[in-house]
């Protein structure tokens, strides 16, 4: 057993020289510009064009580069922040469904009240499917945007425990 540093990057076969590639084919140009038949000695690589290389797709736009590290934290944050707005705005609605059955019924409050729930939910989807393409301060702009803007106050301004 050999303590060689190399080993660990060798596998046994590797010198193998059946596991080579082929060497491309190359055509040569006859006088009047069409390519030359390929002869049968030499070895040919099928090529198969269905295939895409990343290559091909980084020149398309299909491949996104990965969330940087401060915007994946920012992201996990605001979304924290998402749910306890939500879980605010059940617990603050539940405390303003009497004083709402003076003002309202509750054919009225309870779609209201659903949608104050799911708001936060709905923010993060929409910014988070909107700004694929965009740069990363427009993402996190509309996404603080939101925490400003959905702010339970029912919760806020009565609390748990109410006045």
């Amino acid at each position: 057993m050999t303590s060689d540093s190399d080993d660990a990057l060798n596998w046994d076969g590797d010198d193998d020289a059946s596991l080579a590639r082929p060497a491309p084919v190359k055509r040569e140009k006859i006088a009047d510009g069409n390519p030359a038949p390929v002869v049968e000695d030499r070895t040919a690589v099928p090529v198969d064009d269905s295939v895409e290389t990343s290559h091909d797709r980084a020149e398309e736009g299909e491949e996104r580069a990965p969330l940087s590290t401060a915007m994946l934290l920012t992201t996990g944050v605001v979304g924290g922040v998402y749910l306890l707005y939500s879980i605010g705005w059940v617990v603050g609605g539940l405390r303003l469904k009497p004083l709402a059955n003076f003002f309202v019924a509750d054919e009225m409050f309870l779609p209201w009240f659903v949608l104050a729930v799911a708001a936060p939910a709905l923010w993060f989807l929409a910014t988070w499917v909107l700004t694929r393409g965009r740069a990363s301060w427009v993402r996190a702009s509309l996404l603080l945007l939101g925490v400003v803007l959905l702010v339970p106050w029912p919760f806020v301004t009565v609390g748990v425990i109410g006045a």
